[in-house]
């Protein structure tokens, strides 16, 4: 999978899957922008990246439980923010998820409950969330039961 598109302010990125080169400057990323990276490792290859001029400027991760899908590490340099380039990177993952089988997007923030709304995203109880995704690392470890969760079926294309 490789995509090369124009974002909105005209720059130009090539979306892709991560190789184990990225690994360290996406991790550095994450932490940069405060984002968890416990159990990102266990699931490398479901990662896409956002490259332009050979630097990594963006991230998503998604996670595969059956029907269930957990979005993460969606993150995005702020220089390269409001460009659509994160909503390239959630669609990218969420199309490889739906393709997997998956039925439902769930996922977990602390900071960003009122970007992803846009995407389809709307607040659920963590109740809601099934057995087998709050079995995940973001749900057990990563992340404080502050966080907000979010679902969204994944029935329709997501662009």
């Amino acid at each position: 999978m490789s995509e090369t598109l124009t974002v909105g302010d005209g720059r130009v990125v090539t979306l892709r899957r991560v190789t184990g080169a990225d690994q360290p400057p996406v991790l550095q990323l994450l932490a940069d922008l405060k984002l968890p990276t416990a159990g990102v490792v266990d699931w490398w290859r479901r990662f896409t990246v956002a490259e332009s001029g050979g630097a990594i400027v963006g991230v998503a991760g998604i996670e595969a439980y059956g029907s269930g899908a957990l979005l993460r590490s969606v993150a995005v340099r702020p220089e390269w923010r409001s460009t659509g380039l994160g909503r390239a990177l959630v669609n990218a993952v969420l199309d490889s998820a739906r393709e997997d089988g998956a039925h439902d997007a769930y996922l977990l923030t602390t900071t960003a409950e009122h970007y992803f709304p846009r995407l389809g995203f709307t607040v659920i109880p963590r109740s809601n969330v099934p057995p087998a995704v709050q079995a995940s690392v973001e749900f057990r470890d990563a992340c404080p039961t502050t966080a907000v969760v979010m679902h969204r079926p994944l029935t329709s294309a997501t662009r």
